[in-house]
């Protein structure tokens, strides 16, 4: 039976669709994500902390959900929007709907949208801030929800995603990675594991002489949500450890190491978000589709007289897409090399971080 959704824009436009998943409202920063399939991945991923996903391609849910494909514990995201979403999905690891899932975390979800349009609007105005009503609300109240939560930038995402407690995998191995947790990803997880390497994951918050107390060969600062000037503990980490142990970023990663050596960020347009991201190794020439998730970004022009270098950009916008220290074994890529979902190119940046660890 047809049940009417809102989504109402910080710009006044309201849309209405069909709702589907948990019956609710939320609130979040509008975002369009460019993959043709992936939800699952995505919407479990926690760098989507706080933002209400749109998937570009305009069917969802035709492979269902399985358990196999998750980044997290569960769903991150706050609100899915979508074109058709499918209701008799197909595919034989398939567990579940798409709308069985949103409503086993309760996430609201909104059908029949002309997410081009949508998409055209953001890419036009930038990501905005939104409110998505699967219940009865009037039109106003949504809109002031959309219009009145804080800026993306105001809100400590990664604490909404983070560990509290130290977790222990693979212990028996012969070297130890710590990841600094700001909102990991399994795929990261498992690209080391699969390397034989024993995997420590600590909050962002723990100190760096706790750090250090479980031995680490390297770190990992993880992938994640929100405004990364706004995850201290973790720039300090950095600044603190660098000269100490190899360390290696992902993503937020990569702002966190930039921010620790003078390097500033920036809030970006609508961000990239997808996975056929073009990125141009600066050295070798070489090109590798890459999938992306992020709102924020190095000012290249900040880098220019610190200790650090932009080794890789972004062929659709010359954004930065890695960067190393000039003589210590720190470096970091913007883009995920874990993939999930995506293209596998990367990959092999694991490889390399074993390697620099195993030389260190």
């Amino acid at each position: 039976m047809f049940k009417e959704a809102k989504l109402a824009l910080e710009d006044g436009t309201i849309l209405r669709g069909e709702a589907f998943g948990f019956e609710t409202v939320t609130t979040g920063e509008v975002v369009f994500a460019t993959g043709m399939t992936g939800y699952v991945e995505s919407l479990t991923d926690p760098s989507y902390k706080g933002q209400i996903l749109m998937p570009t391609y305009p069917l969802q849910g035709n492979y269902g959900v399985s358990e196999e494909w998750y980044q997290s514990d569960g769903i991150k995201a706050e609100g899915l929007i979508v074109r058709e979403e499918c209701r008799a999905p197909s595919h034989e690891l398939s567990q579940k709907t798409l709308s069985e899932f949103l409503e086993e975390y309760r996430i609201p979800g909104i059908s029949g949208i002309d997410t081009r349009a949508l998409t055209i609007k953001i890419r036009d105005k930038g990501a905005m801030k939104g409110a998505l009503a699967t219940e009865e609300i009037d039109d106003e109240e949504l809109l002031e929800l959309a219009v009145n939560q804080p800026d993306i930038t105001e809100i400590d995402l990664v604490d909404k995603v983070c560990v509290k407690e130290p977790v222990f995998m693979n212990e028996d191995a012969g070297r130890r990675v710590v990841i600094v947790d700001c909102g990991i990803k399994r795929n990261s997880i498992n690209a080391l594991l699969r390397r034989d390497v024993g995997v420590v994951i600590v909050p962002y918050t723990m100190e760096p002489e706790e750090i250090m107390d479980h031995d680490p060969d390297a770190l990992l600062i993880s992938s994640g949500p929100g405004d990364p000037t706004r995850v201290r503990e973790a720039i300090e980490t950095v600044k603190r450890l660098s000269s100490h142990l190899p360390i290696f970023g992902i993503c937020l990663g990569q702002q966190i190491i930039s921010l620790a050596f003078g390097a500033r960020i920036y809030k970006m347009k609508f961000g990239h978000r997808g996975v056929n991201q073009p990125v141009k190794d600066l050295r070798t020439g070489e090109v590798s589709i890459t999938s992306q998730n992020h709102g924020f970004t190095v000012d290249p022009s900040s880098v220019e007289g610190t200790d650090i270098e932009i080794t890789q950009m972004n062929l659709n916008d010359k954004t930065p897409e890695a960067i190393e220290h000039r003589e210590l074994p720190v470096f970091s890529v913007q883009y995920h090399p874990e993939a999930g979902p995506g293209p596998h190119d990367t990959d092999s940046i694991f490889d390399r971080f074993v390697n620099v660890m195993k030389e260190y």
